[in-house]
């Protein structure tokens, strides 16, 4: 892979994706909304091209740089916090937007689409999340990444281009959202406060942003069309453990009220991913234990 064309890039996947990309010289067009606050995420080097599309400019979005490029990642969705993820019309916006990337892809000479699915598409499982994994999504969100992975895999065969779907589980690092459990609990003990939390009983897995990136690159050089591949640790813990270990990092000694919100009615309680695809066909394993991660993140806090 020598360049590769990202959209979505100023969350947590996507800038440790640049990171990784450049690291390994790759050259990027990375596509963002003009007027973003979090376009100052994306770093300037001479490895990247940046040009400003957001979502509903994809359909027109034309190649005017005279290269043809390798890998098309899309990351890029709207309506992804709170109340939104049942936005139902938003979200066929999204599957709409989904297609347009995949045009987007074969107008700058791509031979691999590779799309940012969820674990959302799943639904509620008790074992392990693989590939064939039946999905029984239940929020809007989830119906739509899992028809979006369906039908640009689809188009993206009618064109010609190679499809890679993913299914995302609990990745953390540097440009988190604030309100996921990580950020706001880290949050929370910066200020001194009393994190109020629920048991903590739910069985989770979290994977490092670092390691979710080198994934993707991998896939994009190694990727096996028409599969789609989950992407954690492969390791489940007690969500209470987790918690525990950013409090120690964070603020040491300091309480965490237990079991004082309840869970909530669709609650999620076990979350674990089967990497074996991806050891198997990329020689992928994470590297980065949950404890180094966190001190990693203060690090990029500080």
């Amino acid at each position: 892979m020598n360049r590769a064309i990202i959209t979505g890039v100023t969350g947590v996947v996507g800038t440790a994706l640049i990171k990784e990309l450049i690291e390994n010289d790759v050259e990027l067009l990375i596509l963002c909304r003009e007027g973003s606050s979090k376009n100052e995420r994306i770093p300037e080097h001479p490895l990247i091209t940046k040009k400003y599309c957001s979502l509903s400019e994809l359909s027109n979005f034309q190649n005017d740089t005279g290269k043809e490029y390798d890998v098309f990642y899309h990351f890029a969705w709207a309506a992804t916090v709170g109340p939104d993820r049942n936005n139902m019309y938003a979200h066929a916006d999204n599957i709409k937007y989904a297609l347009d990337a995949v045009e987007v892809a074969k107008r700058f000479g791509c031979k691999m689409f590779i799309g940012a699915g969820s674990q959302a598409e799943y639904g509620r499982h008790e074992g392990i999340l693989k590939p064939d994994t039946p999905c029984f999504p239940e929020n809007g969100y989830g119906m739509a990444k899992l028809c979006a992975g369906q039908m640009t895999r689809e188009y993206a065969h009618q064109l010609g281009l190679g499809h890679i779907w993913t299914r995302i589980l609990s990745v953390y690092g540097p440009n988190d959202g604030e309100n996921t459990m990580v950020m706001s609990l880290i949050n929370e003990l910066q200020k001194g406060e009393t994190p109020t939390l629920t048991k903590g009983e739910q069985m989770w897995d979290y994977l490092y942003s670092a390691d979710a990136a080198r994934a993707f690159r991998l896939l994009g050089e190694k990727g096996i069309d028409g599969k789609t591949y989950v992407i954690g640790s492969g390791e489940a813990r007690p969500l209470k453990e987790y918690m525990k270990t950013i409090r120690d990092v964070v603020s040491p000694g300091a309480q965490l009220e237990f079991g004082t919100i309840p869970y909530s009615e669709k609650q999620v309680m076990y979350l674990c991913a089967d990497v074996s695809e991806l050891e198997n066909d990329i020689g992928w394993e994470s590297k980065v234990c949950f404890i180094d991660g966190i001190k990693e993140l203060m690090n990029y806090k500080r």
